[in-house]
Formats: C-alpha cells, sequence, structure tokens
C-alpha cells in the first residue's frame, strides 16, 4: 500500500460533503434542552422591606430552581455562592443524579442497567445521541470510532518534549491541548457537522494519547492500535503490549472490568471539571483546549486525583487493627487524618456506582485469585466500622465511587499514576457531550461568577523611596553565593 492509500483521517473532506447535515442539526436540535416556561413565582424581602418577584424553574426532575437572572436589575443584589452548592449554571438533558435516593441517570437510564447489559462504546453513542445503539448503529459507530483512533505523527513528537518520570497528568495535559494545533482551522463551533466530528475525534483519540503517556513516563516504545479489538482492548493493548512479543493478547475478563469502570464514570452532571469544560467552552474556545482545561481540573486529589488519595490513606493505616485509632483521628478536628472516598457534594445516600464497584471488587478478586490483599481487607473493614458509627451515619457519608475503583484498578495492573488519566478517557465523552450541548444553544452567555469583594476601596500611590519594606522574608530566597561553577535549574 503506497502513502496515497493511506486515510489520514475518516472525515476527509469528500466525507463531510456527504454527512447529512440536515439529520445532524435535526439530532442536535432534539438534543438541545431549553428552559422551561415559569408557572410559579417566589417573594424575595430585601432588607429595605421591598419586595420582588422571581420566577420558579421546574425541570423534570430534582429540586425547582429560582430564576435569579434579572436579581441584580430588580434589587441591585448579587448572589453569593462559594462553590456554586445551590447553583443552577445550565440546563441539560443528559445526565441527572438524585443524591438523596442515590440514583445516577444517563439520559435516563439507571446507570445499574447500564453497566449491566452495555459496553462503553454504547454508552458513548447514548450520550452523543440520545438512544442506544441498533446493531447497524454499534457497527458504522464503532468503525468512525477506530477509524479516528491514531494520532498524527506530529502529535507524537511532542511527547518526546516531556521529561522521563513525568506525571501521565501532566503529559494529557499538554497533549490533549496540543490537538487544538491540529484541529483548528477544521472546527468551527457553530456548525453542527464540526461539533460532531470534534466530539468523535476527542473520544477516539483519548485511548492512543493516555496509552502514550504512559509509555513515555515509563520510556516504553509506543504500541499502536488494532482495528480487531475493542475501545476498550485497544487502550490496554497500546498501554501494555510488548512490542518482542507479537503473540500479546489482551485479558478479555479483564477489558471488560475496565469498560465497566470507564461507564460508570462517563458523565456526572455538573462536576468541577464538567462546569469547567463549559465555562472554557462559553468563550467560543477550540473544543480540544477546553478538554484540556476539564483534564487540569480533573487532576485534582479532590476531584479525580479521590482514589489514588483512598490507596494513601489505606496504605497509612497499613492493618485492620488499626482502623478503630484511625476512626477516631478522622473524627478529631485537630487531626490531619482524614478518610479519603467517604461522602459526596452530592450523593447523601449510597453512591449507585460504589456498589457496582464493590460488587466488580470481589469478581476482579476472585478471577485472579488473590486471596490475601491488605486494600481489600483495610477497605471492607473500614467501611463496615465507618457505616455503623453514629458520627459517619449522622453526616451521611457513605462510601463514593472512589473508595473501591482504587482498589480494582490497583488488582488488575493499573499503575496509581495512571489512576486519574483512565477517570479522563472514561470522562472525555462526558466533557464533550456536555460541551456540544451547550453549544447547540441559541445564545451562549460567557461564563462570568460574581465575587463580593473585600479588598482596599481606593489607595493613594506614594513614591518608591517613601516605601516600607514589606517583604523582608523574600530575601531568604535569594541564592547564597558557592565556590566553583553552579546554575540553576529552571
Amino acid at each position: 500500500m503506497n502513502s496515497g492509500q493511506i486515510r489520514r483521517s475518516s472525515f476527509a473532506e469528500k466525507d463531510k460533503e456527504k454527512m447529512d447535515k440536515a439529520k445532524i442539526e435535526k439530532i442536535q436540535k432534539i438534543l438541545t434542552p431549553s428552559i422551561p416556561n415559569s408557572s410559579k413565582k417566589c417573594k424575595l424581602t430585601l432588607p429595605d422591606g421591598e419586595e420582588i418577584e422571581l420566577p420558579v424553574l421546574i425541570g423534570k426532575a430534582g429540586p425547582p430552581m429560582i430564576d435569579i437572572r434579572n436579581l441584580y436589575s430588580l434589587s441591585g443584589y448579587f448572589t453569593f455562592d462559594p462553590g456554586f452548592t445551590c447553583t443552577g449554571s445550565c440546563v441539560s438533558e443528559i445526565t441527572f443524579i438524585d443524591g438523596e435516593k442515590g440514583e445516577l441517570l444517563y439520559r435516563g437510564y439507571k446507570i445499574q442497567d447500564l453497566a449491566n447489559n452495555c459496553d462503553f462504546v454504547d454508552i458513548c453513542y447514548l450520550l452523543l445521541y440520545g438512544a442506544l445503539p441498533s446493531e447497524k448503529d454499534k457497527i458504522k459507530f464503532d468503525e468512525t470510532m477506530k477509524n479516528e483512533m491514531l494520532v498524527h505523527e506530529q502529535l507524537i513528537s511532542f511527547y518526546k518534549g516531556f521529561q522521563s518520570g513525568a506525571h501521565p497528568m501532566a503529559i494529557m495535559v499538554g497533549v490533549v491541548g496540543a490537538l487544538s494545533a491540529f484541529f483548528h482551522n477544521d472546527v468551527d463551533v457553530k456548525d453542527a457537522i464540526q461539533r460532531e466530528i470534534a466530539a468523535i475525534r476527542i473520544v477516539a483519540k483519548i485511548p492512543m494519547i493516555a496509552a502514550i503517556a504512559y509509555r513515555t513516563a515509563m520510556g516504553l516504545p509506543i504500541v499502536y492500535p488494532k482495528k480487531g479489538l475493542s475501545y476498550t482492548e485497544n487502550f490496554l493493548y497500546m498501554m501494555f503490549a510488548d512490542p518482542m512479543d507479537p503473540d500479546y493478547k489482551v485479558d478479555k475478563f479483564l477489558a471488560e472490568v475496565l469498560d465497566k469502570i470507564l461507564i460508570l464514570h462517563a458523565d456526572h452532571e455538573q462536576n468541577a471539571s464538567t462546569a469547567t469544560v463549559r465555562i472554557a467552552g462559553s468563550s467560543i474556545a477550540n473544543p480540544f483546549a477546553c478538554i484540556a482545561a476539564g483534564i487540569a481540573s480533573l487532576w485534582g486529589p479532590a476531584h479525580g486525583g479521590a482514589n489514588e488519595a483512598v490507596l494513601d490513606m489505606l496504605d497509612q493505616i497499613g492493618s485492620v487493627d488499626n482502623i478503630s485509632a484511625c476512626v477516631e483521628k478522622a473524627k478529631d478536628k485537630n487531626s490531619n487524618f482524614r478518610l479519603m472516598g467517604f461522602g459526596h457534594r452530592v450523593y447523601k445516600n449510597y453512591d449507585p456506582r460504589a456498589e457496582i464497584m464493590k460488587d466488580l471488587c470481589h469478581d476482579v478478586f476472585n478471577y485472579l485469585n488473590i486471596e490475601d490483599n491488605m486494600y481489600l481487607n483495610v477497605g471492607m473493614a473500614l467501611e463496615k466500622i465507618a457505616l455503623s458509627d453514629k458520627y459517619f451515619i449522622d453526616r451521611k457519608l457513605y462510601p463514593n465511587v472512589d473508595y473501591y475503583s482504587g482498589i480494582v484498578l490497583d488488582a488488575i495492573g493499573i499503575p496509581k499514576s495512571m489512576f486519574t488519566v483512565i477517570f479522563a478517557l472514561a470522562r472525555s465523552i462526558g466533557w464533550i457531550v456536555q460541551w456540544r450541548e451547550m453549544m447547540s444553544e441559541s445564545s451562549i452567555k460567557i461564563g462570568r461568577p460574581r465575587q463580593l469583594y473585600v479588598g482596599h476601596t481606593q489607595r493613594e500611590i506614594t513614591k518608591i523611596e517613601e516605601r516600607v519594606d514589606s517583604y523582608e522574608q523574600l530575601s531568604d530566597l535569594e541564592p547564597k553565593s558557592k565556590k566553583g561553577f553552579n546554575i540553576h535549574k529552571p
């Protein structure tokens, strides 16, 4: 085969012309949510006794919301809500969480039913198009995804600029952001077809980008995907295959386990990283740059890095015998010890994903014939003690999905540094669908939160010779002179 026969992308110009723009626009229009009309109002009494009326918005599920879009013009007041704990930033039809009941729905389907009856490609199709695929739809969609899985060779060269041993998430942020340089002129976010192509590209290419991030950090050669493997099998193949072993096979059972983990993490309403993607996208930024922003947000230990923190906590506990003492430390406000993997901003009941993950954990340990594992032994004993402790019951601190996911990933051989990368791999479909939903709206408002300013109001500038030294401690940062040659590491 000569170079002229190799397809650079499944979305060459001639293919774009064949795409049914009217059909794609129709699908995206159907999936674009609208703000419901308000039939109720509430009254707000201001400090001066004036009353104003605000509309009440009622969705198909979840608590009603007070519409405060005109609050400032009506009252001269803003609202104060750090962390957006009580603030709705958008309307959406993608994912719904009932935190009180412990329910999670993707496009109306319960997460338990999806995890037990579908694979990750089904979920990608569902989130993108609003329905589960038919057999014919799935074959076509899967083929399209595989055709887009390869990344540009020049992008692969980008990995060489990272220091050996760099954290894979640092590499992910840089490389996914760099995709915008390869697909910039090709992406008109106002065009339905271009949004469609961008969505498929990001989900299709993330497995190879993630696998190369790991192999770069390990100093291993790159392995390319195979069309005969599934989405998740390809990721594991590109991550673990030995290029000197042509007979390397991906363990089918463990691939199914990881596939289920991807399903559980595909989307989760307006969490920190999803909100980051939406705010970045509200400036009409390149979608690949928006996803890179989401990856950066996910990296934090309070978000995507939580399962890694759970294993660190279990290492710190070390033994079942130490659990009671550690639980008491966790209750002590003066102690730095915290129980990781318990509680959730939204769930005030058992996280439904955690129940699935716990069952998955036992299945994996049985399959691998692991009879004695410190993480599992301490983890299960800690959960039992915490769930019977009044302190945790009163505060509704139940195990979340991160509690057992790290134990499962560790058992199947995924290194800790890759835990959050796999989370990003799973969440890429949720991020890009949330982005596409927002970009399909007729009017897009740029994200612009307000602040409660408590700083200086007005100050006079003094001449520099009259100013008081206020940063004497900076002198400690001055380099001390040494004999011989020396240079500071940049």
